[in-house]
């Protein structure tokens, strides 16, 4: 467990549910042990959730699903706020950690600091976090706004300066610097954690060693890199991870988790590169969840499209049903069988082999 998650970790505990919630909250953890145990494919209550208040977003990106073939089919809109307290009401006293964040960008949605509010008026010690491209004219107004009521802000930067801008096809990063350092501003010393996230890719991965430094320099304390998953990548093949193989890219893997001993005060995380690619370095179908803006719950972040996938909606029936319907622990039965759902085809989970150092 890494620090961060060590301290989040910490917070919960000293905030749990009082009284019959309490009560309920434990009966969940105990059940979700003993299913675990058993090796049950039914599932209690998450202990984690990810709510996507919007999938509309203000850039473009290489990296991300909305903009190849699955995000121009998909619907697009904003979570109504009453069906999201709904939500909240039924994962309450139950979760642990909410991440509102999906494949748009969160600070579009207005009413994102009473989302917040809400889940904190059901519980203090609820860690929350988003994730943001810090690319909107008020990005700063808006963190202000959440400073010290959410628990971390991730930021996405793939990239510096015209590598970033390559990237992110239609940002600047020169802008997106200036709202990350406006952010950075109004966090510091608060209860709020900014952190970087950067998707490491062919045009970006030489600037990994960079990142830390950047990061060393501007303050930001916990920095995670994943390789792009290119599972809803419809221009893509499995040919594409070849790339994570490369001497190239080794080089500069292993030079930056060197390099980041030097940094003290910088956490960094890395996907697990070093392990062999197989279903079950996947978790999602068992302890951390997706709610799309439109209520659907499909397998994934990372293919979120319903009309691909999915196992029900929450605005139709209660979340604890659609986990455990006859189609989801069929889905779990594979996890355990190692047999790779076609939904999962090119998920780097599976096909990513384990990088190795020569």
């Amino acid at each position: 467990m890494t620090k961060r998650k060590l301290l989040k970790a910490l917070k919960r505990i000293q905030h749990l549910p009082k009284g019959i919630n309490l009560l309920r909250y434990s009966n969940n953890k105990i059940q979700a042990l003993l299913l675990d145990k058993s090796k049950s494919l039914k599932v209690a209550y998450p202990s984690s959730i990810m709510i996507e208040l919007t999938n509309h977003c203000n850039i473009k990106c290489i990296t991300c699903a909305r903009e190849y073939a699955y995000g121009d089919a998909m619907a697009k809109g904003f979570l109504d706020f009453e069906k999201f307290k709904n939500i909240i009401d039924e994962i309450h006293p139950y979760v642990d950690a909410i991440g509102l964040t999906g494949l748009g960008e969160t600070f579009l949605y207005k009413r994102i600091e009473e989302a917040v509010d809400y889940i904190k008026s059901k519980s203090k010690g609820i860690i929350i976090s988003c994730s943001i491209n810090a690319h909107l004219p008020k990005s700063i107004e808006i963190a202000e706004k959440l400073i010290n009521k959410i628990d971390t802000i991730q930021i996405s930067i793939d990239g510096i300066g015209e590598v970033y801008n390559e990237v992110r096809k239609t940002a600047d990063y020169n802008f997106f610097l200036k709202n990350t350092l406006g952010i950075l501003a109004k966090a510091k010393g608060s209860n709020t954690d900014i952190m970087f996230n950067m998707v490491v890719l062919k045009e970006n991965y030489h600037q990994m060693s960079e990142m830390l430094k950047l990061c060393d320099e501007i303050g930001v304390k916990y920095l995670n890199i994943n390789p792009m998953n290119i599972v809803a990548r419809t221009d893509l093949d499995n040919s594409y991870y070849d790339f994570y193989l490369t001497k190239e890219f080794k080089d500069e893997y292993f030079k930056t988790k060197e390099l980041a001993a030097k940094y003290p005060n910088l956490e960094l995380t890395f996907y697990d590169f070093e392990s062999p690619a197989r279903f079950k370095k996947c978790r999602f179908m068992w302890n951390y969840f997706y709610i799309t803006w439109d209520g659907f719950v499909p397998p994934c972040c990372a293919k979120p499209f319903p009309k691909e996938k999915h196992f029900g909606n929450v605005f139709e029936q209660p979340l604890i049903e659609i986990l455990n319907t006859k189609d989801y622990q069929e889905f779990r039965q594979d996890w355990f069988d190692e047999k790779n759902p076609e939904f999962c085809d090119k998920c780097f989970n599976m096909n990513l082999p384990a990088i190795i150092k020569e």
